[in-house]
């Protein structure tokens, strides 16, 4: 929006300069685009009458006139404007004037006729970029002043660029109470005084839209006379706010659109059939604007019409059949109040954009469509005059917007803006942007104005409060770090601890949904119980997962599809169970797991070829468990799970309690899933892996280790593991360290026999152990496993 900063100074005046005015409006939001002045630099130049204007005897366009600048003398200039004639009064260039392009002004001879001066068009003084002829003063304007100070022209143009929610500063009303807010200065009242009627004459009005149009003014006024001038002074703060002067009512409904934010329109009132309906437009109605188009108007559309066709898009453009034209003598003034919704988006349907439009959008004083009425009629009367009839209003009150009460807590407002502001200040500050306050209790309480539709919640008030404080007056306060430990518990395993291992290990990290294909998931888990969802995405993605299996295999499936030769996959997520007695009848268990296929390793020339087997899955789970840093709290024994093949899974068990699975994929459930190579996966409960047993440290002894190896002949059934568990027992104290190192099956062993050869390394913390010691030890180790497993030491 452009604006003159000496109208708006009429309104209010801080003691400040354009830049500081500038930079003002803009910390508070209303940012200037840009400052430029009101006319280009020139001096010299003076108001003067048309005493003498007659024919240059030597050239048909040129005029010698003898104008009267206020001196002794009357000024010879020699002028070639069609419009030069005797009695006007004009803007003078006085030889020694200087014009905008440092153009001087000197004594010369236009075809033999002296020439002591100029008589200037808008063009030259560089007021206007376009017109006729030269400049055309009113008849009043005092001979010989200067024209800078008759016109004001040391004045400066404003553009400020406005944020769609602050439509109440659409207008120099609206601006010039933002301007003594942030300065703590009173504004300038404009008295707005009714119009007492002079005749009878009204046009009815029905809304037949309320909820679009609530409330709609209409006046007559008889007898306007059109050949009567725009005042001067109004064109130049027209031309000033960016609008072009067009004839004195089309001026007066855009100066008080730019003087108070509100838009106006003028019918003829010899056009209007019946009286004003507020509708919406007919199916196919078509409506020919003031520009000579043709719209097709959609039944959304708000139009103001007559008894029998549309006459005006309301609030957007006038229609060409009542427009005011050149042979109107009788107008009916219109102003109302239009829903911003109902008027949003309707210009740009139709290829439109208005200042009308652009304010009706943003929103508009629903209590101002009176003193914008009085405004423009008392305007109209003193410029063309004629005879003004009562105002006719027709309002729907249920459908006004209301009068909101706004609250503003002390606590709240100090937390927002990390400042303390007095009582008396935000109080002075709220009251000056128009608000009713009140103050209990540090609750400040504010009935917000019509014309402050953008304010609905708290935090709008803080808004306005921070802004017009001055967003530069709120200290700036670094922000502070107290450093202080952490509590944490040491015991505790970050899950970027297994994530890490298992990326180390070559997997990569999927994330699948929590919703899965209730028929991949039965062939998987044929007895599982899952939950449904009533309202799924997808049939396919309709039951919640009872193990992270379904995704990790349709992820294994995918990859499959695109020839990849090797995948390794890992997953963390949640598992959700049946349980009755868990809220909400769902137990939600956290689980990681993850799937291997193809090759064990990338091709190279020095490994191996080969693919993935059961103890490659095995020993990705065993380096998981020994993150507890107490692998031996795991019992793994040979079980089988659902969808795993019988020889080649294992269930992982925690005091009796089954957490986790591993094993191959069982060959029916591989081919009913599509899934080509032998697939691997596992599976483990978080709460039985996510503590660790934290180390104790303890004398190291000074004594040397002695290592005993023995060979053990045993059933092929029996575990390797339950041997292990039985000798660290038997070991006691002594035994340091205990490793499996061979397992041999063929000549020389019985059929169903397998050979352990067995590691054990003994150390005693206070003494050097004698051979006796330690073949004491050895021999208890032997005889507790021919007892327990039947075994025989090897020959």
């Amino acid at each position: 929006m452009k604006f003159s900063e000496k109208w708006l100074r009429e309104w209010v005046n801080p003691a400040i300069d354009t830049q500081a005015l500038s930079e003002q409006l803009s910390m508070a939001g209303l940012e200037v685009d840009g400052v430029e002045p009101a006319a280009a630099q020139f001096n010299g130049v003076v108001v003067g009458e048309v005493v003498e204007c007659g024919q240059h005897p030597d050239a048909d366009k040129l005029r010698v006139t003898k104008i009267n600048v206020g001196g002794d003398e009357l000024l010879d200039i020699v002028c070639g404007a069609p419009n030069c004639r005797q009695g006007i009064k004009v803007a003078v260039a006085t030889v020694g004037a200087v014009l905008p392009g440092d153009f001087k002004i000197k004594k010369a001879k236009l075809r033999g006729q002296p020439s002591h001066g100029m008589l200037c068009a808008f063009v030259e003084l560089g007021i206007s970029e376009e017109g006729d002829g030269i400049m055309e003063l009113p008849l009043d304007a005092p001979v010989g002043t200067d024209l800078r100070e008759y016109l004001s022209l040391d004045d400066n143009i404003i553009d400020v660029d406005l944020t769609p929610n602050r439509g109440d500063c659409l207008g120099i009303k609206g601006i010039a109470r933002e301007v003594g807010v942030l300065n703590s200065i009173d504004v300038k009242a404009l008295e707005i005084p009714a119009v007492t009627p002079t005749i009878d004459d009204k046009v009815s009005i029905e809304l037949v839209n309320e909820d679009a149009c609530p409330r709609y003014l209409g006046r007559v006024i008889k007898g306007i006379n059109l050949d009567a001038e725009t005042p001067l002074w109004m064109v130049e703060k027209l031309r000033r706010s960016g609008v072009r002067a067009i004839d004195p009512v089309v001026d007066v409904t855009n100066y008080v659109l730019i003087e108070l934010g509100h838009p106006m329109h003028a019918f003829d009132l010899s056009a209007i059939e019946g009286g004003i309906k507020v509708r919406s437009a007919n199916a196919g109605e078509e409506l020919v604007l003031l520009d000579g188009n043709t719209a097709k108007l959609n039944e959304s559309t708000l139009v103001i019409a007559d008894h029998n066709k549309a006459l005006a898009i309301a609030g957007i453009f006038g229609g060409e059949q009542s427009g005011v034209t050149e042979q109107t003598t009788d107008i009916l003034l219109e102003s109302a109040f239009f829903n911003p919704v109902a008027i949003a988006g309707q210009a740009r349907s139709y290829g439109l954009h208005t200042d009308a439009s652009h304010r009706y959008e943003r929103g508009v004083d629903f209590a101002l469509q009176h003193d914008a009425m009085e405004r423009a009629t008392a305007l109209l009367l003193d410029i063309v005059g004629g005879q003004a009839g009562p105002v006719v209003e027709a309002v729907a009150a249920d459908k006004l917007p209301k009068v909101t009460e706004v609250r503003l807590r002390r606590a709240r407002l100090d937390r927002v803006i990390g400042h303390h502001i007095d009582d008396a200040k935000v109080t002075d500050i709220l009251t000056r942007l128009g608000l009713d306050v009140k103050i209990v209790d540090g609750v400040w309480s504010a009935d917000v104005p019509s014309y402050r539709f953008d304010i609905r919640i708290e935090e709008d008030l803080i808004e306005e409060v921070a802004r017009v404080y001055g967003y530069n007056s709120i200290p700036n306060v670094a922000p502070t770090a107290k450093l202080k430990m952490t509590t944490h518990n040491e015991a505790n395993i970050a899950l970027s601890k297994f994530r890490n291992t298992l990326v180390t290990r070559g997997y990569q990290e999927a994330i699948t949904y929590s919703f899965v294909d209730p028929k991949a998931q039965a062939i998987l888990h044929p007895d599982s119980d899952a939950l449904v969802l009533p309202h799924p995405i997808s049939i396919e993605m309709s039951a919640m997962r009872v193990s992270l299996m379904p995704g990790l295999l349709a992820s294994v499936m995918y990859n499959q599809n695109r020839q990849q030769p090797r995948i390794r996959l890992f997953e963390h997520g949640l598992k959700f169970l049946r349980d009755e007695n868990a809220e909400n009848g769902v137990n939600q268990v956290a689980v990681i797991g993850g799937a291997i296929t193809g090759l064990a390793h990338g091709e190279h020339w020095v490994e191996e070829k080969r693919a993935v087997d059961f103890y490659d899955l095995k020993g990705d789970v065993e380096a998981l468990l020994s993150l507890t840093n107490d692998i031996t709290r795991f019992e793994i024994k040979a079980e089988q799970s659902d969808g795993l093949h019988p020889g080649q899974s294992a269930v992982i068990y925690v005091a009796g309690k089954k957490v986790g699975f591993f094993g191959a994929i069982h060959p029916q459930v591989q081919k009913s899933l599509d899934i080509n190579n032998a697939t691997y996966v596992f599976e483990i409960e978080m709460s039985a892996i996510e503590k660790r047993n934290l180390p104790e440290a303890v004398g190291v002894s000074k004594f040397p280790s002695n290592r005993r190896d023995i060979a053990i002949l045993v059933e092929n059934q029996v575990k390797s593991g339950d041997i292990l568990s039985v000798i660290e027992k038997v070991g006691g104290n002594q035994l340091v360290d205990l490793n499996l190192f061979d397992v041999y099956k063929g000549k020389g062993i019985e059929p169903n026999y397998k050979s352990l050869a067995i590691a054990l390394t003994l150390q005693a913390v206070d003494r050097t152990l004698e051979e006796k010691d330690i073949n004491l030890v050895v021999d208890n180790v032997v005889a507790a496993l021919a007892e327990q497993f039947n075994a025989s030491l090897r020959d």
